[in-house]
């Protein structure tokens, strides 16, 4: 089978690519010109504004799969560069639909949304997928209405579109923009004597359902192949953790004493205090997270010491 990665210099699309060729895919990917992918895929240059080279593409691989990963995903950046998150999460995904509705009619698209989308409910029991969201930032508002359209393509258009609300997932190569990896770069530095010991902080007093990636395209591919379409799956761990909790837990592994201190730029202007999935819909049909939450901390942390 083909499949096709919109999106895959990220940090999800590296795991995704290695699962994909462990199970015999013929794996294509896209990049943006200045990044890189260091795997042995087909990789091609997409930009999702060009809406006919986009056409091109699918009508030259005839995927019969595509994972759309292709987003600004950053809650953060959302509130610096709306306009930016605005074009890629929504204008990109009406061009990718579009595109599929005019070449590859048949093909299974797994659009990735995230658990932001829920935004302030009443999290005083893990939310399942039948709760409406109701987002709370810019970043959250443009993943739901990604979702929105692709369930207006699947019953206007018969596309054969899941999707995903995937909740916060961490591992080794994540970006310093995201907490976890923010924090393990921090102490890395420290242990390695490039600046001082102590380690700045946002919000702690927040929990999030924290996933590791490896398992989090796992699910992916299960959604690919049984997912149904116009559906939404909730994809995270099932239990809350407060980020004092993952800081607590980093600084144990820690090589050397850390002090903290606040940092007003970690702070964000609406932030949810608590995020926690239900998970039973995608364990219903056969996944389940594998890797503890201290595995994945730690695989991150020595990612960071390395590089």
């Amino acid at each position: 089978m083909k499949a096709l990665i919109i999106g895959a210099a990220g940090f999800v699309g590296g795991y995704l690519i290695d699962i994909l060729n462990e199970k015999n895919f013929d794996v294509y990917a896209t990049k943006l010109p200045y990044e890189n992918i260091q795997s042995d895929v087909k990789v091609y240059n997409l930009d999702l504004f060009d809406f006919a080279a986009i056409c091109s593409l699918l009508d030259k691989i005839k995927p019969d799969v595509i994972f759309h990963l292709a987003a600004q995903s950053s809650v953060q950046v959302s509130w610096s560069k709306p306009q930016l998150t605005a074009n890629v999460n929504i204008i990109g995904a009406i061009n990718l639909f579009e595109a599929v509705r005019a070449k590859c009619l048949s093909a299974k698209v797994l659009a990735i949304g995230s658990s932001e989308e829920y935004g302030d409910i009443d999290y005083s029991n893990a939310v399942n997928e039948e709760v409406v969201p109701e987002p709370k930032n810019i970043y959250a508002l443009t993943k739901f209405t990604q979702e929105q359209l692709a369930r207006i393509y699947v019953q206007a258009y018969g596309l054969h579109i899941s999707m995903t609300r995937s909740f916060n997932h961490i591992g080794p190569r994540q970006s310093v923009r995201f907490v976890v990896a923010d924090l393990c770069n921090q102490v890395a530095c420290i242990e390695r004597g490039e600046r001082s010991p102590l380690i700045s902080i946002g919000n702690l007093s927040s929990y999030r359902d924290f996933s590791d990636v490896r398992d989090v395209v796992r699910a992916y591919v299960l959604l690919a192949e049984k997912g149904i379409d116009g559906e939404v799956y909730n994809v995270g761990s099932g239990k809350a953790v407060q980020i004092k909790e993952i800081l607590d837990l980093i600084l144990s592994l820690a090589k050397t004493k850390i002090a903290v201190k606040d940092d007003p730029a970690k702070f964000r202007p609406i932030d949810i205090p608590r995020i926690e999935a239900d998970i039973s819909k995608i364990k219903n049909i056969g996944w389940s997270p594998e890797i503890p939450l201290k595995q994945s901390v730690l695989d991150t942390l020595d990612y960071y010491r390395r590089v």
